[in-house]
């Protein structure tokens, strides 16, 4: 699908409603550019609240303190053999 835009003396472009509706963006959804060999690509960023309670927690582990489990991991990483 290629579909034309204007920018704007601000900068800023309208997506055309065929653009927001095949990526399903509405008000206040974030979008992301990424500039890829002179060309942007535009994609919606995902909401990763909804991925909470997705990934299964060793009960041994819930309540942890996210520092820890970075410094856990890291010492583990950093002391595995190869």
């Amino acid at each position: 699908m290629d579909l034309p835009a204007t920018l704007t003396s601000k900068g800023q472009i309208t997506l055309p409603k065929a653009v927001r509706d095949a990526l399903g963006l509405k008000e206040g959804d974030r979008v992301l550019f990424r500039v890829l060999a002179g060309r942007a690509v535009l994609a919606k960023v995902d909401d990763f609240l909804y991925l909470a309670g997705s990934v299964s927690i060793a009960p041994e582990k819930k309540g942890t303190a996210w520092p820890e489990i970075k410094a856990t991991t890291w010492h583990r990483r950093a002391t595995a053999r190869k």
